[in-house]
């Protein structure tokens, strides 16, 4: 770590920190600098380079310090902060759940597409499968004030999570967070809409993933079985008996070839209209089909 002059001012010492940030391979150096900084101070990343460019008081720059050494041994920003943001909500993190990516912003994006629009007298229902932090879980209920979602997750510490998180955003009595195996045991859904973004990578990739990836994210919600597509088999079978009529299941994949595949499986069991949306790279990554 670039050693760092006690009192130093605030400008120097985010040189310092993205100095020592660039040494341990992050491209993005400067700008996780900055929202440690932020965080630090309590404000946003732009406030962080303040006018008067003060010295840090020593509690806060050993805090700084200290975020500085975590980052460098790559551990995600997201999990040093705490938080991580997802269609305009803010979502607390732990590292029992898996960093919201922003491409799974457009699998909420075509889902809410693909529901319902909204009806008098009628509420919508929605199941998130596999919810981790319950990003988009909470995402489509705050998006469609009159839907109701069902929020499950096999792990009781990511349940706690998303719950957490839709309570904190107001959407506790329309978001309802199960433990629970995908539906098992939750009973009839009759949902209007099944969502997942479900462990998708073949176990093998798993190791070889960048360090905060493969050292800091639970292994639960990357490895997807020896070819990546166990879990999803799963939720295309149980899928089937969660959805209402003319229901639609969202599915995010690992892309391209992947993609393809599991559009057969959905075909293969029967599902109706199926059609594959591209990422943000342009690569088919979701995979969406009717009962």
């Amino acid at each position: 770590m670039v050693a760092v002059a006690p009192g130093l001012a605030l400008r120097a010492r985010l040189d310092a920190a993205a100095a020592t940030l660039a040494a341990a391979g992050i491209a993005t150096a400067r700008v996780d600098a900055e929202w440690l900084l932020a965080g630090v101070l309590d404000v946003g990343r732009f406030d962080a380079g303040l006018a008067a460019d003060p010295a840090l008081p020593a509690d806060l720059a050993a805090r700084f310090e200290a975020a500085v050494r975590r980052r460098a041994r790559r551990e995600p920003l997201q999990r040093i902060l705490g938080w991580e943001a997802f269609r305009g909500l803010r979502l607390r993190l732990t590292d029992d759940v898996l960093v919201p990516r922003p491409e799974t912003e457009m699998l909420a994006e075509w889902a809410l597409e693909l529901l319902p629009p909204p009806r008098a007298g009628v509420r919508p229902l929605a199941a998130d499968l596999g919810t981790g932090s319950g990003c988009v879980a909470c995402a489509l209920a705050a998006e469609r004030p009159d839907l109701d979602v069902l929020a499950t997750d096999c792990s009781p510490a990511a349940a706690a999570v998303a719950r957490a998180n839709a309570a904190a955003l107001g959407l506790g009595a329309r978001v309802r967070v199960v433990v629970a195996d995908l539906l098992e045991g939750v009973g009839a859904v009759g949902a209007d809409l099944v969502t997942s973004n479900p462990p998708y990578l073949p176990s093998a990739l798993v190791p070889g993933l960048e360090p905060e990836v493969s050292l800091h994210e639970p292994r639960a919600a990357l490895d997807g079985g020896p070819d990546g597509l166990a879990l999803i088999r799963r939720i295309v079978t149980t899928a089937q008996g969660a959805l209402g009529p003319a229901g639609m299941l969202v599915l995010e994949t690992g892309g391209g070839a992947q993609a393809a595949s599991v559009a057969d499986l959905l075909r293969a069991a029967g599902y109706r209209d199926v059609a594959t949306r591209a990422d943000l790279a342009g690569v088919d990554r979701f995979v969406a089909g009717k009962r």
